[in-house]
């Protein structure tokens, strides 16, 4: 586990599979506001369900959340599209409705920096997030990100095209 002062890291399990189906897959409108692709119904076993358990690759690395004062499942982090070559990925978190608006999100990016930078050695962390979604905007610029810019209308969400932000962080920018 990677622990930061809120939150540890740890392996997906497969008990957080049904947590994350009923809780974060299943909200359909709030899913289509933080992933790419359309919602469709699948069950947890489908290999293809976010929620399911993510085999280990070069190119992503899933994570549970914990919040450390209880102990309980809180979330879900994400670094995906892990770029090798270039050194970069792409950070993404999801945090159960009970346990959001606690300030975990700020120290969930904290420790996925850390993973990229010290532990994979990435040399860039890239957020895109809906430009009404302060929360992460908050977490991301308070860990450190930049905000580089704003891709206009690029994300359909349930119904419309809305603004993304983009946000950006070096390694010599990261504070530990």
């Amino acid at each position: 586990m990677i622990r930061g002062e809120k939150v540890g890291l740890r392996t997906r399990q497969d008990s957080d599979v049904q947590v994350f189906q009923a809780e974060l897959y299943q909200d359909v409108a709030t899913r289509s506001r933080v992933d790419s692709c359309p919602w469709r119904p699948l069950p947890p076993e489908a290999a293809e369900s976010p929620a399911a358990a993510a085999a280990p690759a070069d190119t992503k690395a899933y994570f549970s959340v914990v919040e450390l004062s209880s102990r309980e499942l809180a979330g879900e982090a994400m670094l995906w599209g892990v770029d090798p070559h270039n050194r970069t990925a792409h950070l993404g978190i999801s945090l159960l409705p009970g346990f959001r608006g606690r300030g975990l999100a700020a120290d969930v990016v904290r420790v996925l920096c850390e993973y990229g930078f010290a532990v994979r050695g990435l040399h860039r962390l890239q957020v895109e997030t809906l430009a009404d979604n302060a929360p992460m905007i908050a977490a991301a610029t308070g860990a450190g990100f930049t905000v580089e810019g704003t891709l206009r209308r690029s994300a359909w969400v349930y119904g419309a095209f809305v603004d993304v932000v983009v946000l950006g962080l070096l390694v010599e920018e990261w504070a530990r």
